[in-house]
């Protein structure tokens, strides 16, 4: 018996042995690139990080700046960024799964987060830059500034429902809303998210980052996004000016109908006088 448990123990050590073996050439064998985690860096900083943190310590979304217990975590991060996970607020970003990235993307994108557990090269991601907007005109019974939700749409809420709020892989907020109050219920939506979705709660007092004013102001400004086309409340509507070939003419029209009112009244002046001879 001594004998036979000697031999199972020797092979328990040998297969763990052997699978740390297999674990680490394949980690050797798939070690990213210098370009391929400058890749990863910036299209964190782009989708990403609004959710998890610049540094993946974890905002509105899950910390991603740790030890992963699988042994291939790199599928598992692949896999769960690829298809999403149901009924939370992480959406399938692979093309596949109707999201905006290549495969190659997703792979840089692991590459890149799981180098915060190997101690990869250390790759600052990009300060993202914003486009100032124009300014805006407050909406009517609205509280809130447009020009500050603005800001903080670009800041939080592009990556999911895109620039101008047309949708990306979150609803299109640029549309008619056909509640009587559109600003509560689009600020409800905002400050508690909506479960099985992937729209997480933003509030302070539901564990988001942003206070009660910061989404008042994107309320403000939601409501001035217009679908692509249509023409945006309390702008003008611009008229064509006549120009001097309009002018000639109404003048000549206007000539026309005096000489043929005139040769009217002549010529019925005419038939009377015949009449009465």
């Amino acid at each position: 018996m001594p004998a036979i448990s000697r031999m199972r123990s020797t092979g328990l050590l040998i297969a763990f042995a052997l699978a740390a073996l297999l674990t680490h050439t394949y980690v050797r064998a798939q070690a990213p690139d210098q370009g391929q985690l400058e890749q990863g860096a910036r299209l964190f900083v782009e989708n990403c990080a609004v959710c998890h943190g610049t540094n993946g310590e974890g905002r509105v979304g899950a910390t991603l700046a740790k030890d992963w217990p699988s042994i291939r975590p790199d599928l598992e991060v692949r896999a769960t960024i690829e298809n999403g996970i149901g009924g939370s607020p992480m959406p399938a970003w692979g093309q596949k799964n109707g999201g905006p990235l290549t495969s190659a993307e997703i792979d840089a994108l692991v590459a890149y987060i799981l180098s915060w557990q190997t101690g990869g090269p250390r790759v600052i991601p990009p300060t993202p830059t914003y486009i100032p907007r124009p300014a805006l005109t407050p909406p009517p019974n609205v509280e809130g500034d447009p020009n500050l939700g603005a800001a903080l749409f670009d800041q939080n809420c592009v990556v999911c429902h895109g620039l101008n709020g047309e949708g990306r892989i979150g609803a299109t907020l640029a549309k008619p809303w056909s509640s009587i109050r559109p600003d509560l219920s689009i600020k409800t939506t905002i400050s508690n998210g909506i479960e099985g979705s992937p729209m997480p709660a933003w509030s302070q007092a539901k564990g988001g980052p942003l206070a009660e004013t910061d989404i008042d102001n994107l309320v403000a400004f939601i409501l001035t996004l217009k679908p692509a086309g249509v023409q945006a409340a309390g702008e003008p509507t611009p008229v064509a000016l006549p120009g001097p070939l309009a002018n000639w003419f109404g003048v000549l029209l206007t000539v026309v109908l005096f000489i043929l009112i005139v040769w009217v009244a002549i010529a019925l002046q005419t038939r009377g006088r015949s009449k009465e001879d």
